[in-house]
């Protein structure tokens, strides 16, 4: 793709010096970028990798002197890191998926296909889906019977999209993700030890051996706009009703939203976070990676889960949480200060000590 520097200026509301003419095919680090490429230094920081790059024209920060740095043509936004988004969605093609529909792509006759679609080879399309007008599916999809997938929806390679399932519109799954599994839902003829160990805070009683009998998932997922879903991540289907994904959620790869789970609007899921099923959570909730959230519990409004963090309670609005169980985040730090202290404490309790049991044997 080539578009101008003034044009990118324009999408960016951004403040242009120099030649807008200059044609810019990529977006690169100020060392590496080409004569073609927008180079990305947006802090003084990158005044030396400008020097060893060949960029003619760059994103810089407020003051620098772009005619100094020997460039062509400089851009000035006020927030730069919001700024690559607009400028990696100018420069980004997506996926090269031929319009209309492959010959070796399977569409059921009973398919509703939006106009300007195009669905690539080895998808299959179910009976009764409707899939919107826009939408791009790339190969190997596959889309289950009576599922309802909104306009301008994107799917990358292998994304599995179940029965019954409602997406709204721009939706963007990447490679992998699969929509629609069953959840684990299981049950024992008799109490399980995980339920007494629940009720007793630990004590199974008596173990019964006895198996696991499936409780079928009929419930679907409803997902609302502007979502997005990494790739391998997994969204259940709920067992009686739908598990919900509000509108301009953005989960990461190898995420797990289990049965029942309802999200709010506008969360953040970094990679490997699981929530456990039936766990209500609020709008703008963000969990850093490998967070993790019990079950049946509820979590408020912007609420903030830090990496590694593991809530086994609910959690009120506004919150920052931390560690293992998860604690408010200035908790947390003073338990981390305090249990760095400990050898150091330990060492002086044994000193006295020492100093106790000499002063005994001389007296």
């Amino acid at each position: 793709m080539s578009i101008t520097v003034s044009a990118l200026a324009e999408a960016l509301d951004a403040r242009l010096e120099g030649d807008g003419t200059l044609p810019i095919n990529g977006a690169a680090e100020p060392a590496s970028a080409g004569p073609e490429d927008i180079a990305l230094a947006m802090a003084p920081a990158y005044a030396e990798g400008l020097g060893k790059g060949r960029a003619r024209a760059a994103i810089l920060w407020e003051g620098a002197d772009w005619q100094e740095l020997g460039l062509s043509a400089a851009l000035y936004v006020q927030r730069p890191r919001y700024a690559m988004a607009g400028v990696t969605a100018m420069l980004d093609p997506g996926p090269e998926i031929a319009p209309g529909t492959h010959p070796l792509a399977h569409v059921d006759p009973t398919a509703v296909i939006g106009e300007g679609a195009a669905i690539g080879p080895f998808a299959v399309i179910g009976r009764d889906v409707r899939i919107g007008s826009g939408a791009r599916i790339a190969a190997h999809c596959s889309i289950a019977e009576e599922t309802e997938i909104g306009d301008d929806v994107l799917l990358h390679p292998g994304v599995r999209i179940g029965a019954r399932i409602r997406i709204g519109a721009r939706f963007i799954a990447q490679p992998g993700a699969v929509i629609g599994a069953d959840g684990l839902s299981f049950v024992t003829p008799e109490k399980s030890g995980v339920e007494k160990a629940r009720e007793s805070l630990g004590d199974q009683g008596a173990i019964t051996a006895q198996s696991w009998t499936r409780i079928h998932s009929l419930g679907g997922v409803e997902i609302g706009d502007d979502v997005e879903l990494g790739a391998n991540a997994c969204i259940d289907r709920g067992t009686i009703r739908a598990t919900r994904v509000g509108s301009g959620c953005k989960i990461d790869n190898l995420c797990h939203v289990a049965h029942n789970v309802v999200l709010g609007r506008d969360c953040l899921l970094a990679a490997l976070t699981g929530i456990a099923g039936s766990t209500t959570v609020g709008d703008r909730c963000i969990f850093g990676g490998q967070s993790g959230v019990v079950d049946n519990i509820f979590i408020g409004d912007d609420v903030i889960s830090t990496g590694g963090t593991k809530i086994l309670s609910n959690v009120p609005a506004g919150r920052v949480m931390m560690g293992f169980p998860a604690v408010k985040m200035e908790q947390h730090v003073d338990m981390y200060k305090a249990l760095r202290r400990l050898p150091r404490l330990l060492g002086q309790l044994k000193q006295g000590q020492k100093a106790v049991s000499k002063s005994g044997e001389t007296g």
